[in-house]
C-alpha cells in the first residue's frame, strides 16, 4: 500500500476527456495518441454525441483501454466536455479533441512541470498545425500569456497542449455552455485568475492541431472573436478596451485570414 502511494504521488492520475462527434477519419489517430503515452497513469474518457459515421465502432474497439465511453446526444462539444470531466478522477486535467493530437511525451513533461511546481496551475506547450493527412502545415503561435494579456485578446494558449490542476477546475468549472467557440479563452481567464500559468516551450510540440475544411477553427471562425467579447463585456470590460481593437482589426482581416488557412490546406 505504501508503495502504491508513492507511485501514484510520483505519477499522480491524468485524466483526459475527448468529446467527438462524427469525426471517424480522424478519431482513432485521437485515441492512439493518449493510449500511446509515455506516462503510465492514465484515465481516458470519450463523450460522443451520438455519432453516425463509423465513430462508435472505432470507439469499441479501445473500450477495455477507457475509464469510460458513451455515444448519446448532448448539448454540443462543451456539454460534452463537462459531462467527462464530472466523471473525471484525476490529479491533472486536459481535454483533446477527436481531430487533434498528442505527441508521446506530452503529459510526462506536463505532470513533471507540475510536480515540480506546486504554484502553477496550468501549463502549456508548443503544438504544430497538421493537415487532414497529419502533414505538419505550420507552428501555433503559443506565448508566455497571464491573467491581464488575456483580457485584452492575447490568448496564445493552445489548448491541444493545456494541461491544468484539478482542485482548480473545482473553484473555477464547469466550461459555460453557451459559449460555442471560445469556451477554453473562458477558462483560461479563470485559471490564470486564480493561480500561475506557464508556458514551456521546448525541442518538440505537445500536440497537434489538425487543420481541415470540417474544423470548427476553419469552417466557423468568425464565431470566436464575438465569443470572446461577449466574456469580456460579462466580465465588466469596456468597449473601450485593446480586445475590441483587435477584434475590429481581426474583423477586416478575416477573410484574407481564411483565405489563406484554405490555401493551406489545398496544398
Amino acid at each position: 500500500m505504501k508503495s502504491e502511494k508513492s507511485e501514484m504521488k510520483k505519477n499522480p492520475l491524468v485524466t483526459i476527456v475527448t468529446p467527438s462527434f462524427n469525426q471517424a477519419p480522424y478519431l482513432e489517430a485521437t485515441i492512439r495518441s493518449v493510449l500511446e503515452q509515455d506516462y503510465p497513469n492514465i484515465e481516458y474518457i470519450i463523450m460522443d454525441g451520438g455519432s453516425t459515421d463509423g465513430s462508435t465502432e472505432i470507439i469499441q474497439r479501445y473500450a477495455d483501454r477507457l475509464a469510460y465511453w458513451e455515444s448519446a446526444k448532448d448539448k454540443g462539444q462543451t456539454d460534452a466536455i463537462n459531462k467527462g470531466f464530472a466523471r473525471a478522477h484525476g490529479e491533472i486535467l486536459a481535454w483533446l479533441n477527436s481531430d487533434d493530437i498528442l505527441y508521446p511525451h506530452a503529459v510526462r513533461e506536463a505532470v513533471e512541470y507540475l510536480t515540480a511546481h506546486p504554484d502553477c496551475g496550468l501549463v502549456y506547450g508548443d503544438c504544430d498545425f497538421i493537415d487532414a493527412n497529419g502533414n505538419v502545415i505550420g507552428r501555433f503561435n503559443a506565448k508566455q500569456t497571464d491573467h491581464k494579456k488575456l483580457t485584452q485578446g492575447y490568448v496564445h494558449i493552445p489548448q491541444q497542449a493545456s494541461f491544468w490542476r484539478a482542485d482548480l477546475w473545482k473553484k473555477v468549472g464547469p466550461l459555460d455552455d453557451t459559449i460555442y467557440f471560445a469556451m477554453d479563452y473562458d477558462l483560461w481567464l479563470r485559471l490564470a485568475e486564480v493561480s500561475e500559468i506557464k508556458y514551456l516551450p521546448g525541442s518538440k510540440p505537445w500536440a497537434a492541431f489538425r487543420l481541415h475544411a470540417d474544423a470548427k477553427t476553419i469552417a466557423e471562425d468568425d464565431r470566436c472573436w464575438p465569443d470572446m467579447l461577449r466574456i469580456h463585456k460579462r466580465n465588466g470590460g469596456s468597449v473601450f478596451s485593446v480586445i475590441y481593437a483587435k477584434y475590429c482589426l481581426r474583423k477586416l482581416l478575416g477573410p484574407v485570414i481564411r483565405w489563406r488557412r484554405r490555401r493551406t490546406l489545398c496544398r
